[in-house]
This record gives C-alpha cells, sequence and structure tokens, in this order.
C-alpha cells in the first residue's frame, strides 16, 4: 500500500519559514519524482516544486528563491524549505509521487497539509 504523508505546515507571519515533509512508503522511492503541489481557495492547484530521483529540482517562478525542495532517499523522504513566505503563499500543500520517466502520470498523492501566512 502505497502512502504519502505530510507534516509541518501551521500558521506563520509573513517573512517566517516553514519546512514542510514527505515520507513515503510503499514504492521504490529512488525511482520516483516527488512535487509539492499548493491549493487555494477558488484556485487551481499548482506545482510549486518538483524533485527527481537523480536530484536535479525546478521551481515555479513564484517560489523561486525563497522555496528549497531537498530529498532523503535513505529516509524516503522529501522536504520543502520555505522562507521569506508571504500571504499568497496560503494554501494545502500536497506531495505527489510519479514515476521520474513520466511525472504527469496520475502518480499518488498525500492528503494535504495546511499552510497559512498572515500578513
Amino acid at each position: 500500500q502505497v502512502q504519502l504523508v505530510e507534516s509541518g505546515g501551521g500558521l506563520v507571519q509573513a517573512g517566517g519559514s516553514l519546512r514542510l515533509s514527505c515520507a513515503v512508503s510503499g514504492i521504490t522511492f529512488s525511482r520516483y519524482a516527488i512535487g509539492w503541489h499548493r491549493q487555494a481557495p477558488g484556485k487551481q492547484r499548482e506545482l510549486v516544486a518538483l524533485i527527481y530521483s537523480g536530484g536535479t529540482a525546478n521551481y515555479a517562478d513564484s517560489v523561486k528563491g525563497r522555496f528549497t525542495i531537498s530529498r532523503d532517499n535513505a529516509k524516503n523522504t522529501v522536504y520543502l524549505q520555505m522562507n521569506n513566505l508571504k500571504p499568497e503563499d496560503t494554501a494545502t500543500y500536497s506531495c505527489k509521487a510519479a514515476p521520474s520517466v513520466n511525472y504527469g502520470s496520475d502518480g499518488y498523492w498525500g492528503q494535504g497539509t495546511q499552510v497559512t501566512v498572515s500578513s
């Protein structure tokens, strides 16, 4: 059974930091790309950051220079370090695992963790 469990969300003031974790089980972790997506109320879900099995990372323009995605293959965990948070970063953040060769496939999703940034 595949499981993705997010943690680390919460309430933070603008300019603050949070680190999200995505713990993955039930798949060969090293073969999967892991992405962090977010969805704010009334908005479409967007891909925030993606890390491939080899470590290459991509970021949405809106978070470049503020967010850093990393992975620990020994712990089957992906992290999203979020610095200089802004109110517009408020959303539910979810992680997705999909094969590195085809991240666009359906993949597996976690339940999500709420991030709220106050002004």
